[in-house]
């Protein structure tokens, strides 16, 4: 338990130390997102091309890790879209409460903590997590958030049909897919895999420069990022109730992490080819706290950012005690 805890300490240390600055000033506000515009795309993409390049193609395309993921995260938008419907929460508010159950901080967390965790033979499956994310469970919830007739801020469209807002929606969010430098270096990195190529020395020693930086400036920027949301609602005096926010945070701390285990222990039950490694990766990627770019989404696509960031904030704090807990349980 104390090997993890050294592991995982400084982690959630670079987010406290962020959170920190930001709430202190010692980082203005206005600095964030020039920090968040360094780590998405200088910083974190050639992390990713060079974790994709160095693992085998064969990790990169694993058919029962992507099939235990995809249910897991699909069952939680279910189940939280579900449970938010029931009150008075628009689809909007409920879809954008149900990714920020089921998309866990991956890319700016997930991928150097499972490295350093696990090994490198963590990578092809958290690879695989995070581009089933970007990719589908995003998408997925930025559609469902249009069904009630929203207007979408994005395009500045008034209200419109159901249906229309939500094609609109998914278009806008293949469009934004498509912007995004992470799943381009991904696919890039599996391409080198697959090629067995490896680029000139002076070109890998800037990426590896750039990699190197990506762990210490993403996890600084999520505690920043939490320390803005925080001074935003204490600004506007919107606090989203407890009871709107405790149920999120367990089903993405508790039962995300305990589905994933279920379903990786029926897909191996059942002869599925998904080694160990791959299953206690699935499972601890399901334990991150929540992705803190739902905030920005959230805000984007005019739901209730108070009550996501708040989400966000919680996970990352409980999970600073539950993740290494859970890291001990599977050994």
């Amino acid at each position: 338990m104390l090997q993890i805890f050294a592991i995982t300490f400084p982690f959630f240390a670079l987010i406290a130390a962020g959170y920190l600055a930001a709430r202190c000033r010692l980082l203005p506000l206005e600095a964030i997102p020039g920090l968040n515009a360094f780590v998405l795309y200088f910083a974190l993409p050639c992390m990713l091309y060079r974790f994709g390049a160095g693992t085998p193609i064969g990790q990169l395309l694993d058919g029962s890790v992507a099939l235990v993921w995809g249910a897991g995260a699909l069952a939680v938008v279910g189940g939280v879209m579900a449970l938010t419907r029931r009150g008075p929460r628009s689809w909007n508010d409920a879809a954008f409460g149900a990714l920020v159950a089921a998309f866990p901080n991956t890319g700016f967390m997930g991928v150097p903590l499972l490295a350093a965790l696990l090994g490198a033979q963590a990578v092809g499956p958290v690879i695989i997590t995070m581009a089933f994310d970007m990719v589908v469970t995003s998408s997925l919830c930025i559609a469902l958030s249009r069904l009630d007739g929203v207007g979408d801020r994005v395009g500045g469209t008034s209200p419109g049909t159901s249906r229309g807002g939500a094609a609109q929606a998914l278009r806008q969010a293949l469009r934004g897919m498509l912007r995004n430098p992470m799943p381009w270096a991904m696919l890039l990195g599996a391409l080198a895999s697959a090629l067995q190529y490896r680029a000139p020395a002076p070109v890998d020693a800037t990426v590896a420069m750039l990699a190197s930086a990506a762990s210490p400036a993403a996890l600084f920027t999520i505690g920043a990022v939490l320390a803005r949301s925080a001074l935003q609602a204490r600004a506007t005096g919107h606090r989203a109730p407890v009871g709107e926010v405790l149920p999120v945070v367990v089903a993405k701390l508790v039962v995300h992490p305990l589905l994933v285990y279920g379903l990786a222990q029926g897909a191996r039950a059942i002869g599925l080819p998904l080694d160990r490694t791959a299953l206690v990766a699935l499972v601890l990627v399901a334990a991150l706290p929540s992705a803190s770019n739902v905030s920005m989404l959230a805000e984007r696509f005019g739901a209730d950012n108070g009550r996501i960031a708040r989400i966000i904030l919680w996970t990352t704090v409980a999970a600073f005690f539950s993740f290494p807990l859970l890291a001990a349980w599977l050994h």
